[in-house]
């Protein structure tokens, strides 16, 4: 199974604010990120998975939470996990794909088993509480920069 982070993140790596975006909408890039995700399962913390109740991504969600008790989900496609470990062998089963879509923890929990990044580069720098785990560029290869309207997005694959 392939393991994809998605994520937007400003030039000084910030991706969120007190739960929120820091940079006005960016209709484009919201745009491309559901129709990536929109067809193989997403992997998510808790604290995302309730910022996105309303409108759930992905055709299935695994909710990595040591806090939550997987009854409290009834939501048809959603599961509990309990660590990276489960979501990741939880994941093969439904799909050859499955995309980390975040909080700040849950990327930088998933960065070592991440395959690809496709990452939506924000211009300018933003106040924020939430970053982008950094990585060591060395072990991953730029194989695609496509500006577009508000955004650049870039895809990274780890080599070897």
């Amino acid at each position: 199974m392939e393991l994809v982070s998605v994520a937007a993140l400003s030039e000084n790596g910030v991706i969120g604010r007190d739960g929120e975006l820091p940079w006005p909408s960016v209709p484009a890039d919201k745009r491309q990120y559901r129709a990536r995700i929109a067809n193989d399962p997403v992997i998510f913390g808790r604290v995302t998975f309730e910022s996105m109740l309303d409108d759930l991504p992905g055709s299935a969600q695994l909710v990595v939470s040591r806090s939550m008790d997987g009854d409290e989900v009834s939501l048809e496609h959603t599961q509990v996990v309990s660590s990276v470990e489960e979501a990741i062998e939880t994941a093969g089963t439904l799909s050859d794909t499955a995309y980390v879509i975040g909080g700040g923890t849950i990327y930088e929990l998933f960065q070592p088993h991440v395959d690809r990044m496709v990452l939506s580069r924000i211009p300018g720098t933003y106040e924020g509480d939430t970053y982008y785990p950094s990585w060591d560029d060395t072990e991953w290869t730029l194989v695609s920069k496509t500006p577009d309207n508000g955004f650049t997005l870039e895809e990274w694959v780890r080599n070897g």
